[in-house]
């Protein structure tokens, strides 16, 4: 199957600034992919080429199976982009702006209204409907600016930040309506500072930083990549802690670790689990055999902030042959 984004060496310049450079991935028909960097990494320069709104200083790129350059117009009717603020005539009623964007983009009066209907039935806004979207909170405004982008039912859904402001709840109900779009068959490409979201929404995650593509695959091998998971082992007794470590001796790289940095002393055993399962079934089998009882053993892996820090440190060496880029100018 085709994929519904192709990216093949992208690359922008603002003046003497590189913003993006040879970036290439692609994103599978029907899936998200969350694109990860940080401030200034060139992400939203990334999405206005692929919406058409900047023309790529080299390489390729297809949205829907449209070129980005000799096929524009082709990619436009193809996708939906929500920004981080919502687009919105806040004077009109959540209703009206449904229709307004139905009849802007060619829907007849009678077909504006009925698509407007089901719009604010698959939100859940019927109730809102009627009030001015001035008075709207947050989570309903992100809500209606994403379903007055699905008005003619696009292939391919690009949300920009589309969670920022938002309080817990409203960003739940976003993610629930990112989720759907999937379960719609639509392909969604996502950017976000919310590394929770990227972990909990994304099939596949790109980081860019400095105008490249440094890292690209699902969340659980990023995290496989940077950093090994462990387990931390906690003697229900602490005066078997020694006994703990000398049982578990050869299994172990790295120091006891405490929960709390003030303790007086360690009180738990970090085992690395290159075997997951297998690991843990060889630390029960030590444990009972030596008579040591245990109060707690977690897993414990990687969090994808914990990806993220690794792969953008700042005090990495920036390639030579680069220069370091920026964004694209306000």
């Amino acid at each position: 199957m085709p994929a519904a984004i192709d990216v093949v060496g992208l690359h922008k310049r603002f003046g003497d600034n590189v913003a993006v450079e040879s970036v290439s991935f692609s994103v599978a028909k029907g899936s998200i992919l969350a694109l990860l960097g940080p401030n200034g990494a060139g992400k939203t320069t990334t999405v206005n080429m692929l919406c058409t709104l900047l023309k790529p200083d080299g390489g390729t790129a297809t949205v829907a199976g449209h070129d980005v350059v000799s096929d524009a117009a082709g990619v436009r009717r193809s996708i939906m982009l929500t920004g981080q603020f919502a687009a919105l005539d806040e004077a009109l009623s959540g209703r009206d702006n449904l229709i307004l964007f139905g009849r802007l983009m060619g829907l007849s009066k009678s077909a504006a209204r009925t698509r407007a209907d089901e719009l604010l039935t698959s939100f859940d806004l019927t109730r809102a409907a009627g009030r001015r979207v001035g008075e709207y909170s947050g989570g309903m405004r992100r809500r209606i600016d994403i379903a007055c982008g699905l008005v003619t039912q696009p292939e391919v859904v690009f949300l920009d930040e589309p969670t920022t402001g938002l309080d817990p709840r409203s960003r739940q109900e976003v993610w629930k309506l990112v989720e759907s779009l999937r379960d719609q068959g639509v392909t969604t490409l996502l950017t976000t500072q919310y590394l929770e979201e990227a972990d909990t929404l994304s099939d596949h995650i790109v980081v860019i930083d400095r105008g490249r593509v440094i890292a690209s695959g699902t969340a659980d091998e990023l995290k496989s990549a940077t950093g090994a998971s462990h387990y931390d082992v906690t003697p229900a007794a602490p005066e078997d802690l020694p006994r703990l470590i000398s049982c578990l001796d050869d299994l172990l790289t790295d120091a006891p670790v405490g929960e709390d940095a003030d303790d007086a002393a360690p009180n738990s055993v970090a085992v690395p689990a290159p075997d997951g399962a297998d690991t843990l079934v060889e630390i029960v089998h030590r444990t009972t055999g030596a008579g040591i009882r245990l109060s707690d053993v977690a897993l414990r892996r990687p969090s994808l902030d914990e990806v993220f820090l690794a792969l953008t440190d700042p005090g990495a060496a920036t390639p030579a042959s680069s220069p370091k880029p920026a964004d694209e100018p306000a």
